[in-house]
């Protein structure tokens, strides 16, 4: 009798983690993964999405709005930023192997462009359903009869199979649920963990001072909601970081400041400031992040005075900057920066750029293997925009896919309303190879300010430009940028 009764409970007990997202490593591997939304929080209408037969919930996240007046106003009128916007949907799901997707919409389809088009996902499509296989994680963006800014973006990520304990002690564990922060500093040998199916909303603390700086902006004292602060320090997890309860400018959602730090697989939604600083920083490896932002100076990644930075396997859809380097006075030089297989979405800003704030020396950074599958900004898809003093060097944009772009590189030295200080900079020893881009006018500049303050040694190789070879011609150089070189 002891032994049925051994066999009963065994049997149940595999039956409980068969039904279970989570799995331990000793039980069924699973193919994939589904998270339950967690209680409260209000699902997307506008899509159904089913990976191997299984319902996955459908997110809403606000974007910046298709009308380029209201998608501008967003920006510039910093006030009153979060009342411009439109809204489009993401999900998210783990996967180990093959699986097929499905997703329906309540309308017939006539067209689906699954991007980054370099991904080679092919779907199959009838009245309002649409199917494809994926065989490998990957950021995904569905855009369904043309319709582009309300699309879905399917995050496929891989299963993690190095769970931390929630008892650990260094471990700070936020699981399946909704839960708030205000601030939480995270300190040496610490690891935050955000778990799939989890909501960490971050707030603002009742009575925290604020401040009115000029006429247009809300500015605060409040430090950032995640803030890394030391050395051998974690943040990771398939779950989502928002930060909708922030009034516009109010703070950072996760500022970088220390030595081995690593920030993966984590979903940032609607941010009130920058994103991710990561400032005065060494050895830092960002790495399967996903950015939605809509409002005022929602940069996704800022670099700042950092050393031996990658940011790889990420996609940035906000309204600046997406990925950028700085340097400011008296913080240090930025050297060995690697930015590599992101998906980018630039609707107001720069997609892949240096500058401005350049005070420190840069050198050696390299942007390679991106696709920018829109880029609807006024400013550039890859730059450097040089408005102070320093060197900037060894710099290269390679095997880069643009599949929408207008005004597509700028090499630049100048002053503009970011500039500190009094002399001009220098900027020598540019890459560009490997690129292709569609769009108009698809514009190429290079501006040196003088013979003291020049743009030297920039280099084009195989760039198409709406499948054409670039010339000589196509790049807009001044009297002041010399040593460029056109192949083949």
């Amino acid at each position: 009798m002891e032994n049925k009764k051994i066999i009963r409970q065994l049997v149940v007990l595999f039956i409980l983690i068969l039904s279970t997202n989570y799995l331990p490593a000793y039980a069924v591997k699973p193919k994939v993964i589904v998270y339950p939304a967690p209680a409260g929080e209000k699902l997307s209408g506008l899509y159904q999405v089913n990976v191997s037969g299984r319902a996955v919930p459908v997110y809403m996240a606000k974007v910046a709005p298709k009308d380029k007046a209201r998608r501008y106003k967003a920006t510039d009128d910093t006030r009153n930023s979060a009342l411009y916007f439109d809204e489009a949907a993401f999900a998210y799901f783990d996967m180990r192997r093959k699986i097929e997707v499905t997703v329906s919409v309540p309308e017939n389809i006539d067209s689906v462009k699954i991007l980054p088009l370099s991904a080679s996902v092919k779907p199959v499509f009838k009245q309002g359903r649409i199917t494809f296989w994926l065989t490998k994680p990957q950021n995904l963006t569905i855009e369904v009869n043309g319709e582009y800014v309300k699309s879905l973006h399917l995050f496929a990520n891989p299963i993690d199979a190095n769970i931390p304990s929630a008892n650990d002690k260094n471990v700070i564990f936020f699981g399946p649920g909704i839960h708030q922060v205000s601030h939480l500093t995270v300190g040496d040998n610490k690891t935050v963990y955000v778990a799939g199916g989890a909501i960490v909303q971050a707030v603002i603390d009742p009575g925290e001072p604020f401040t009115i700086k000029g006429k247009d902006s809300l500015k605060n004292y409040g430090t950032p909601s995640f803030d890394l602060r030391g050395n051998n320090i974690t943040i990771r997890g398939g779950g989502i970081i928002d930060a909708s309860a922030c009034p516009t400018h109010a703070r950072s959602l996760l500022m970088v400041r220390g030595t081995n730090i690593r920030v993966e697989g984590l979903i940032l939604r609607d941010v009130a400031l920058w994103t991710v600083p990561v400032r005065q920083s060494d050895n830092v490896v960002i790495d399967n992040i996903k950015l939605l932002g809509y409002r005022a100076n929602s940069d996704g990644i800022d670099i700042c005075n950092s050393r031996n930075v990658v940011v790889q396997n990420c996609f940035i859809r906000t309204s600046d900057d997406l990925v950028v380097i700085k340097s400011d006075k008296g913080q240090g030089a930025v050297k060995n920066i690697t930015v590599k297989n992101c998906v980018l979405w630039n609707q107001i800003a720069h997609a892949l750029s240096i500058g401005a704030e350049l005070r420190e020396p840069v050198d050696s950074v390299l942007f390679t293997d991106c696709d920018i599958i829109h880029d609807q900004g006024r400013e550039w898809s890859l730059r450097v925009y040089h408005c102070d003093a320093a060197v900037i060097s060894h710099v290269r944009f390679e095997n880069i896919r643009i599949e929408e772009a207008h005004r597509l590189i700028s090499l630049w030295i100048g002053k503009a309303i970011w500039s500190r200080d009094n002399d001009y900079g220098h900027i020598h020893d540019v890459v560009f190879k490997n690129i292709t881009a569609t769009g108009a006018p698809l514009t190429i500049e290079l501006k040196g300010m003088d013979k003291g303050h020049a743009i030297q040694n920039v280099g084009f190789d195989n760039i198409k430009l709406n499948g054409k070879a670039m010339t000589i011609t196509d790049a807009k150089a001044n009297e002041f940028a010399t040593g460029i070189s056109v192949l083949p």
